[in-house]
């Protein structure tokens, strides 16, 4: 099982980047994908998450992140708009295993991790 999370970089507020978390070793449709993020000193912070058809978001994201999955690449997307200083920080994805919704944002549930992807927002 392997996630490789991409996509990280700099950019203006209010500009945009788009994060790819590619997985193998598994089907992505036969699990939920999360996107955390944890800047220095903070704790893990869940973004957004996906499993079947079902979606949701931080409220601090809501309206400007969209997550999206493409089951032909096993790739999960996160489309981050109208970004802020506050999004800076280094992002992550991982698999969740079969948990009630409710219980997304809680990292200690997620068994399989990529590498963090660094996301600026600076001018």
């Amino acid at each position: 099982v392997q996630l490789q999370a991409s996509g990280g970089g700099l950019a203006p507020p209010g500009n945009s980047l788009r994060l790819s978390c590619a997985a193998s070793g598994f089907a992505l449709d036969d699990y939920g994908i999360g996107w955390f993020r944890q800047a220095p000193g903070k704790e893990r912070e869940g973004v957004s998450f996906i499993n079947v058809g079902r979606k949701f978001y931080a409220d601090s994201v809501k309206g400007r992140f969209t997550i999206s999955r493409d089951n032909a690449k096993n790739t999960v997307y996160l489309q981050m708009n109208s970004l802020k200083p506050e999004d800076t920080t280094v992002y992550f994805c991982a698999r969740a295993p079969r948990l009630p919704f409710s219980l997304w944002r809680d990292s200690s549930y997620y068994a399989y991790w990529g590498q963090g992807t660094q996301v600026t927002v600076s001018s």
